[in-house]
Parts: structure tokens; sequence; C-alpha cells
């Protein structure tokens, strides 16, 4: 049990269930084990929140602007509470043309780049740009439109900082996204891992009942602009059937009008409980990315966008200079299909 709700990434969420049972319907030792486990994750999550902090306070003194996504201000703003939902590392978005001078703040305060100067001058754009501190589990990734590929459309990245909140974490203020931005964000999120954990399902179920003062309209506005309106559909129609979620009943009839959404939904249903462990093959991903998107020429788009723009993992880092982008682009595809053919394999 334990190890599953780790694997879900839900442990917190299993304590907090368990808490208020009788003793002795509990075994001792599972008890105790979740006592220990929740600890553990409130000093991280303390220490994550202090470097946080310390991030943007740099960034802040050099005029560099970041929201704060998922993470710390989800927890908050999903349970009120920043230990109970579990994450290991701390992402920001932050405007491509900040990425150079955020780098090199970055290494100043200690973190190690996973993608260095040289590649962020010769244009290379990775998944995101990973920093970590040596001998700890501290990471931390900066993000933005322009990494954020498993949007359909570009994410206005702009609006999102011109529709930014203020999150309390530890007595100290984060810029965050909009509960509504943040929501098409999660469900984005979700869509490219398969749903294949229960902990974003989850992260939100507890957003949409959490939070009762949404702005519905603009959440269906910005999963527009995104592209995303079946992704979103499809993290609402998980939170509903299997959290029972209640959103309005006008969006969960919109939901429900969604019948491709609900057999995508069906689909993770049948993943689930994996955990990850048994992912899809490659046709059966590239079937569901493309009815995740929708429509017929948009669908296989998306499916030849993502299939053929390149990440760090297509690039080595030693000749980041002499590869060119093209080439990168076209060995693309073959290393995904070798990837996932071993995973067939097993």
């Amino acid at each position: 049990m334990l190890i599953l709700a780790d694997d879900h990434g839900v442990a917190g969420h299993l304590a907090a269930s368990l808490r208020d049972l009788e003793k002795d319907l509990v075994p001792a030792e599972i008890r105790q084990a979740l006592v220990d486990r929740q600890r553990a994750r409130n000093f991280f999550t303390l220490r994550l929140t202090a470097e946080l902090f310390r991030v943007l306070d740099r960034f802040a003194s050099k005029g560099i602007e970041a929201l704060v996504v998922k993470g710390p201000v989800l927890a908050m703003q999903a349970y009120g509470d920043p230990a109970m939902r579990a994450y290991g590392d701390l992402d920001l978005l932050v405007r491509q043309k900040d990425i150079r001078r955020a780098t090199e703040l970055m290494i100043t305060v200690g973190f190690a780049p996973a993608v260095p100067l040289s590649a962020i001058d010769a244009g290379k754009i990775p998944g995101q740009y990973l920093f970590s501190m040596p001998d700890t589990k501290l990471v931390v990734e900066l993000h933005n439109d322009c990494t954020l590929r498993y949007f359909p459309r570009r994410l206005p990245l702009e609006e999102c900082f011109s529709r930014q909140i203020r999150v309390c974490l530890d007595s100290h203020e984060a810029a965050a996204l909009s509960v509504e931005d943040e929501l098409v964000l999660i469900c984005v999120h979700g869509a490219k891992h398969f749903w294949e954990r229960l902990m974003w399902i989850a992260d939100v179920a507890a957003l949409v009942s959490r939070q009762t003062g949404i702005d519905w309209q603009r959440v269906a506005d910005s999963a527009k602009a995104a592209g995303a309106e079946r992704m979103l559909h499809t993290g609402l129609r998980l939170a509903t059937d299997l959290l029972k979620a209640r959103p309005p009943e006008k969006v969960q009839a919109l939901v429900r009008a969604d019948a491709v959404a609900a057999r995508l939904a069906e689909q993770v249903c049948a993943w689930l409980p994996a955990a990850g462990s048994a992912p899809p093959g490659l046709f059966e991903r590239s079937l569901f990315r493309m009815r995740m998107r929708g429509g017929w020429l948009s669908a296989p788009a998306y499916l030849l966008r993502l299939s053929v723009s390149p990440t760090e993992e297509d690039w080595k880092v030693a000749t980041e200079k002499n590869r060119h982008g093209f080439l990168d682009a076209i060995r693309r595809p073959f290393r995904l299909a070798r990837k996932y053919r071993r995973f067939d394999r097993e």
C-alpha cells in the first residue's frame, strides 16, 4: 500500500485519510511509517521553499520576473498545505529573453545547469532548463512558452504574467499563475504524462473543489487559446469520475458532452493501476496524443511537431555548436522509436 501510494504521489493523501481512523484499524507499523514519511516531506518542503525564495530574491534583484507553477503554490491552492502534495523540484516560468541571465544567476547561487550557456547562445531549446544543487536533492526547472512544447498552441506567456496572483508560502508571497491558468497547465501536464499517476488527477479534483471562485469562462478561454480544450475536459472527467469533484453543472455538462474525452478517461483508467511502470507502446501513445489534441488537421500536426522538435536528449552538449537543428529533428523520431520499442519488449 505504501509503495503504491508513493508511486502515485499520494502518500500525503493516504496519511490524511487514515489519520482520523480508529488506531486498531491501521497497523502500528503502517501508521508510524506514514508519520515518518510525512515528517521527512515537511522538512524537505521547508528546504525547497527556502531555496525558492532565495532564487526569487536573486532574480528580482536583477529585474528577472518569474512565476511559480505547480509545486508549493499548487499545494497551497489545492490543499491549503504545502506538504500535502508530493513534489521534488521547483518549477518557474521565466521569459526566454531572460534565460541566459537566469542561468548565470543560478550558477552564482550554487546550482549546476544541465543546459550550458554555450547551448543557450547556440539557440538550443531544451524540454526545460534544469538546475541541480550538487550533493543535494534540490532541483529547479525554468520553463517558458518555448519549452512547454506539449501545449498544442504556444502558451500566451505575457497574458499569464498579466493575470498573475500572489500566493502565501511560509509568511512570504510568491508570484504565481492565476487559478484558471494553473488549472489548464496541470491538465496539459497530466496529458503529457498520460495521467499515469493518481496525484495529477487528485490535483485537478482538489483545485476545483477548494477554489470555489474559479472563473470558468476564463478557464475555457485559456484552454481554447492553448488548444487544450480536450486535455482540460479529460482532466475534469477523471477528477469527477474517480474522485467525485463537482465543478458547476454547466461545466460538467460540457465535459460529459465530449465523447472523446470520456473514451480517453477510460483508457487512462486502464493504465492507472500500473502507476507508470508499464507505459503504453509507441503506437498507443501516438494515437492518444492525437485524440487528446483533436481535429483532422490539428491532431496530426501536433503529433508531428512533438515528434520532430528536438530536446536536450536529441543533441549532445559537447557538440551543440556544431550540430544543425534540422539534423537533431531528423534524428528525434528514430530515437523515440528505439526508446519505446524497448519499453514494449520489457
